[in-house]
């Protein structure tokens, strides 16, 4: 008898614990909604009858992005359309019942757009080399083309705030310029609007929540293609920054928001060559660089050299 008591029982730990795990999963998803928000509301992402076509690749990203817009769909002022979108590239070991199972398990309208976009690719590049960019470029085209037989107002991406830093990153190590990846833009035909109203979510939430959730995560490498190694090495590099010196990724962040052209060098943004004195005092002008407006040296890790 006191055998099966003990086997029947729950430990005395077991339910604090899970009483723990409950509570942060519920912080976890009302942060997830309340940043998606947030970006929405911020950059005007969606509105009133909008058609949102959800870009579904199969990973953590993507799956967190319709999790949480079915989410605010439920709860938005506005009315808006939800469908999700797969572009099966008929890469070789692609578990193309993966998605369709999902989303019809989920009861989500959905569409997958078949194109053999791999054996093009395995066709332009040579073998050994990266073949991302010429299929981000077709898969591109397609998905504007699918948008607009499904009649979609916008074009929902999975990108999030890491992302968003990293691609910064490597437009100013690599292609010397400062450009980012916007959470709103203007498609490259002119004819579409892109949303990435995953802007402010953090990856490391991103991650907890698929766990949570179980989605069924397709892996990326299927076409056998290279590791962006420079986009792997910035990565890299903002979690060490982070893990040394913890809030630099969400100052850095705030930063891609808080641009001042006049201290930049670029002409085009600022008339450097007509700037006159005018007599009146700027708050941009050069305390922007007194000591004082900085973070203590020491907080940022570097080395007070003394003349």
């Amino acid at each position: 008898m006191s055998a099966q008591w003990i086997e029947n029982e729950p430990a005395p730990l077991a339910k604090p614990r899970e009483l723990k795990i409950e509570r942060e999963t519920h912080k976890l998803e009302k942060r997830l909604c309340r940043e998606v928000g947030r970006a929405i509301v911020d950059y005007n992402m969606i509105e009133e009858g909008d058609k949102v076509m959800v870009c579904l690749s199969g990973g953590k990203d993507s799956y967190g992005l319709l999790d949480i817009l079915l989410k605010m769909k439920a709860r938005a002022p506005i009315h808006f359309e939800l469908i999700a979108v797969n572009l099966d590239q008929k890469q070789p070991g692609f578990p193309a019942h993966v998605l369709p199972e999902y989303l019809t398990q989920l009861g989500v309208p959905f569409h997958i757009e078949n194109q053999d976009t791999y054996s093009i690719v395995k066709d332009k590049i040579p073998e050994g080399k990266t073949m991302c960019s010429l299929c981000s470029r077709l898969r591109r085209g397609i998905l504007y083309r699918v948008a607009d037989e499904l009649g979609a107002t916008k074009l929902a991406l999975g990108h999030h705030r890491d992302d968003m830093l990293q691609t910064f990153f490597l437009n100013m190590f690599f292609g010397g310029k400062l450009k980012g990846m916007p959470p709103k833009l203007v498609s490259d035909d002119g004819r579409h609007v892109v949303i990435r109203p995953l802007a402010y979510v953090a990856e490391k939430d991103l991650i907890r929540w698929a766990e949570h959730r179980q989605f069924p995560i397709i892996p990326c490498t299927l076409c056998g293609s290279q590791e962006n190694l420079q986009r792997k090495q910035v990565a890299a590099m903002l979690r060490e920054w982070e893990k040394k010196h913890p809030g630099r990724t969400e100052n850095m962040f705030s930063a891609l928001q808080n641009i001042v052209p006049s201290h930049l060098m670029d002409g085009t943004r600022h008339d450097f060559k007509g700037l006159k004195a005018t007599g009146v005092a700027s708050e941009d002008g050069d305390k922007a660089f007194d000591p004082e407006e900085f973070a203590p040296a020491a907080l940022l890790g570097l080395q007070v050299i003394k003349i």
